[in-house]
């Protein structure tokens, strides 16, 4: 008579977290070795945000700093805290076909989401983080500075006239640029001058 083989019991495995199965990498019945992941589980209810930034842009970036967490399906932005800044980086090839090292920022959730809004893994949102904030700060919109030399200039209206004028500018975030002196307080700049205008050439203002 031949004997029959004993059929082992099925191994249990406990999820170590509470939560909900993320992504399940082994679908089929297979021989696997010790640490090949077999599911990914995570909650939902527990999330924090992973922002890509350039490094050169993650260099003026602490934990701690304040967020605010854009495009990412409600009316209005959340509030979050930066917990984490990655001491490496890696490289990304971007949609222009450029290579850029990048830093990985994680990012605590500060609000709840609002009734009837659920965020999940790897759901896009849109951060833009506080590096530095000052009080009662002149800002000159960067739309109206141009180069001339090694300086910042603009064109001021005065009495009609176009005047050209000299800035020092501190801080440059693209949009708006805090400026140290050359303009006062209530003066009109022109927006995006073109190559021909001039001093002193004659201007009117667009309500």
């Amino acid at each position: 008579m031949s004997q029959l083989k004993s059929i082992p019991e099925p191994l249990q495995l406990t999820a170590p977290v509470d939560g909900y199965v993320l992504n399940v990498f082994e679908e089929s019945a297979r021989v696997i070795t010790a640490g090949v992941l077999i599911m990914e589980v995570g909650d939902p209810r527990d999330l924090e945000a992973e922002i890509e930034l350039l490094s050169s842009d993650a260099v003026g970036v602490t934990p701690g700093a304040e967020v605010s967490l854009e495009q990412w399906g409600g009316n209005a932005p959340l509030r979050g805290r930066v917990s984490v800044v990655e001491r490496g980086g890696f490289t990304k090839v971007s949609a222009l076909g450029v290579e850029e090292q990048r830093v990985k920022v994680r990012v605590d959730f500060l609000d709840p989401l609002p009734p009837g809004h659920e965020l999940g893994d790897r759901y896009r949102v849109e951060a833009r983080i506080v590096t530095w904030h000052g009080d009662n700060i002149l800002q000159l919109p960067t739309g109206a500075l141009f180069r001339r030399g090694g300086n910042w200039m603009t064109f001021v209206v005065h009495n009609g006239k176009a005047r050209q004028r000299t800035v020092e500018i501190v801080r440059n975030n693209g949009i708006m640029a805090e400026v140290r002196s050359g303009l006062t307080e209530g003066e009109t700049v022109i927006l995006y001058p073109s190559d021909t205008l001039r001093d002193a050439v004659s201007v009117s203002v667009q309500p």
